[in-house]
């Protein structure tokens, strides 16, 4: 249990715990890699990956909705940089997806950063095929998987 403070009338509350819990997306044009971490804030975990539809706001409530089930203090955006560090097309589109959460989260206390992603799915997908995955059982997975990537990447920056 946290530790109790009086408060401005002598009664005790609870302190508040800061939370560690981060969610990390890999935008993709069809699927959104999703993965999450622990209480710590330590490991990463994949969840099921978010299948586009045709409204982007419902691809965006859907992220809403995780990060509220899971309470998470924070949402990862990977930024996908070409090899030589520079933003093209789809970098750009994932800072504006940032951008557009970071409206839809503003006042939840939730922040939304970006984090580099080069080679996440390709370090991805070269695990899973050396787990034994074959390309189609990789293919439903890999998005996913290499959110988990760049969200434990990301945690390893703190």
């Amino acid at each position: 249990m946290a530790e109790r403070a009086p408060s401005d009338r002598g009664e005790a509350v609870p302190e508040a715990r800061p939370n560690n819990r981060a969610v990390a997306l890999d935008l993709g044009t069809r699927r959104i890699g999703v993965a999450v971490s622990n209480r710590g804030g330590s490991v990463a975990f994949p969840r099921p990956m978010i299948q586009r539809g045709a409204d982007p706001r419902s691809d965006r409530l859907a992220v809403l909705a995780l990060v509220e089930e899971i309470d998470a203090g924070v949402v990862v955006v990977g930024l996908p940089l070409s090899l030589n560090g520079r933003e093209g097309p789809a970098a750009r589109a994932a800072r504006s997806e940032a951008a557009l959460l970071e409206s839809a989260l503003a006042g939840s206390g939730v922040r939304v950063e970006t984090f580099d992603e080069r080679l996440t799915t390709v370090s991805a997908d070269a695990a899973l095929a050396s787990a034994g995955k074959d390309a189609r059982a990789r293919r439903s997975v890999v998005d996913s998987a290499a959110a988990t990537v760049l969200l434990q990447a990301w945690l390893e920056t703190r």
